[in-house]
């Protein structure tokens, strides 16, 4: 619809000129307005063959408007804009029938294809929405960067849906709070929301927990106990660390998932399972597939919709929200009322955070517990983060004496990488060269540690004792360097391959 019209509603001057040009470059016809009243008339004239506006005009919310275009003119499409980019505004818009809802600033051909894709699109959307909520001040996630946008984005079109989420991302990213999230503003909303963390609960007692049990069913059964599944019907099952289920147990629950029922331990009568399924997980579970340790059929039951919360180092403008979210939070729940100067909140956003949201959750709630200052100076933040530094680190992140991590390593060598080609791509293949560069001193340095006990080099690694010998054909690791570097390393005679 090349010809098509256009109606443009922003209280920008700037921006209205911006769009109109890019719209008629693109070869559509443009009508553009200030204010709600004008393209209201508009609309009720039969005028324009889509609408694009922004929340905030002078004269109305652009979001009330879009209920009242959807019930004059169904089948006519209305994108919204907005500069307040939170959850609840893509969920608002979402709910109130928006064709898309693009987060500002954003990319002038992004635009254009959200317009194209709507004047084509051959059913209108948005003609069952839930009724519309009125604003959330307790918003589950902060954060305004490009990043978290897509996950608002990606919420707000899952939550009037049931389908099964695979939630990836690093320890302290907030993955529940996307689960919570998907349930708190989704139609399961007034039925339970149930956790179950797979990697706390005895190996013997995964599927009693999950399916729950009857009276006698193995010892110690006293009496009959509801399953988590039985707990949360007709809310959502929040399964965290499924990377970490039993390999038995995922079947079971690949029969609930397949037959929509599942068998209490020692039960005889299956029961009909309805719940939303809400998986998490910080491993990668194609890995897993691969050596044996996930079913790759469950893996796509679970994974319909897969969102991936970005560590907190990747979105550090959103920092200052957070600071400011946390502490109010720490006030609210009777710690002394603190502010941060504008040097410490910038000392934070220079941070790595290898403990993603919840470490600097926890940093401002000692800045707000420990220190006497009204306001805290980044010389204060200085010292936390130093000491912070400064702990023992159990997790192989810190690499060399200055501290640089081993991410920021690979990082700064693949900055340099792609400097080296002054702006060109380099060759296919990118991907398993840069792997097969990580795992090949990996595997031999666990060798040369293990005293050349494949068996137990394995067991370090994660691994599974064929895919490491496997592993050590397919990158030609020579065993013989291995003792050798074990005897230079001080260690005792090789104990043999297992």
């Amino acid at each position: 619809m090349a010809d098509a019209t256009i109606l443009l509603a922003d209280d920008d001057r700037s921006i209205r000129t911006v769009l109109s040009h890019a719209l008629v470059r693109a070869g559509y016809d443009v009508r553009a307005t200030g204010n709600a009243a004008t393209l209201w008339s508009w609309v009720q004239d039969g005028a324009g063959d889509m609408v694009i506006t922004d929340v905030i005009l002078p004269d109305q919310n652009g979001l009330d408007l879009v209920p009242r275009i959807r019930k004059l003119r169904p089948s006519l499409r209305v994108i919204v804009m907005s500069a307040q980019n939170t959850l609840a505004t893509a969920v608002r818009a979402t709910e109130r029938g928006a064709f898309e809802y693009l987060p500002k600033p954003f990319d002038i051909n992004e635009l254009i294809g959200v317009v194209k894709r709507g004047l084509t699109a051959s059913t209108p959307q948005g003609a069952d929405r839930r009724p519309d909520r009125a604003p959330d001040d307790g918003l589950p996630l902060i954060g305004r960067s490009p990043a978290m946008q897509e996950i608002y984005r990606t919420l707000a079109r899952l939550m009037p849906t049931d389908l099964s989420v695979v939630v990836t991302g690093e320890s302290g990213t907030g993955k529940e709070l996307i689960a919570r999230a998907l349930h708190d503003y989704g139609k399961r909303k007034n039925r339970p929301f149930v956790a179950i963390n797979m990697a706390a609960i005895p190996r013997d007692l995964i599927e009693s927990e999950l399916f729950g049990h009857e009276k006698g069913a193995f010892t110690g059964a006293d009496s009959r106990a509801p399953g988590r599944f039985a707990q949360a019907e007709g809310g959502t099952l929040f399964l965290d660390e499924i990377g970490d289920m039993p390999i038995e147990a995922q079947t079971r629950l690949l029969r609930v998932l397949q037959q929509g029922e599942y068998l209490p331990v020692g039960g005889r009568s299956p029961m009909r399972a309805n719940v939303r399924i809400v998986a998490a997980t910080h491993r990668d579970l194609r890995t897993l597939i691969r050596q044996g340790l996930f079913r790759e059929d469950l893996f796509y039951r679970l994974n319909v919709v897969p969102i991936r919360v970005p560590p907190l180092r990747e979105r550090p403008e959103d920092i200052p929200d957070l600071v400011d979210h946390f502490l109010a939070r720490a006030e609210a729940e009777g710690l002394p009322r603190k502010t941060l100067d504008d040097a410490a909140v910038a000392r934070l956003a220079r941070a790595r955070w290898p403990g993603n949201v919840r470490e600097l959750e926890n940093l401002i709630r000692r800045l707000a517990a420990l220190y006497s200052e009204e306001t805290i100076s980044t010389g204060i933040v200085e010292a936390e983060l130093a000491d912070r530094d400064e702990a023992p680190d159990s997790a192989p992140d810190r690499a060399g004496e200055d501290g640089e991590s081993i991410g920021g390593s690979v990082e700064r060598h693949l900055r340099a990488y792609f400097d080296a080609h002054d702006g060109k791509l380099p060759s296919s293949g990118l991907y398993a060269r840069v792997i097969r560069e990580v795992e090949r001193p990996l595997i031999e340095l666990s060798l040369a540690a293990t005293n050349n006990n494949q068996l137990r080099a394995a067991g370090m690694l994660g691994l599974n004792r064929n895919t490491l010998r496997k592993k050590i054909g397919d990158l030609g690791i020579d065993l013989g360097r291995s003792r050798r570097t074990a005897r230079e390393r001080g260690s005792g005679p090789g104990e043999g391959a297992a």
